[in-house]
């Protein structure tokens, strides 16, 4: 599945145990959709952490990053200002995102990246 958009913006960040399965009803619920309504975001994709040492095979290949967040949602962007906009300022601070769930949530990291492959 090629990517649409030029860029990629990542958010990834830990929740409280207790608060779990309320940060996922809402992410997937109601700050998906927040902020895939807004101009210029493409798709939306969450994940989470897997435990690398866990697959037979791979222990010398690759090294494990354990302080990296369990969540990271991925936004496909048509441009970086979109991060800055009005439309995207009010949808990040729809619903109950911002009183029931972020506040439960640490270790949280942003990364901006620009897709340089494929080009077109």
């Amino acid at each position: 599945m090629p990517f649409k958009s030029k860029y990629l913006f990542i958010a990834s960040m830990d929740v409280e145990p207790e608060k779990e399965a309320l940060f996922n009803e809402v992410y997937d619920g109601e700050h998906v959709p927040y902020l895939g309504s807004v101009s210029g975001v493409g798709r939306i994709v969450r994940g989470e952490k897997q435990d690398l040492l866990a697959v037979p095979g791979v222990e010398s290949m690759f090294k494990s990053a354990p302080d990296e967040p369990k969540y990271s949602a991925y936004y496909e962007l048509d441009n970086p200002e979109i991060l800055g906009s009005p439309a995207w300022l009010q949808a990040v601070n729809e619903g109950r995102w911002v009183d029931q769930v972020r506040p439960y949530t640490r270790n949280r990291r942003h990364l901006l990246m620009k897709i340089i492959y494929p080009s077109e």
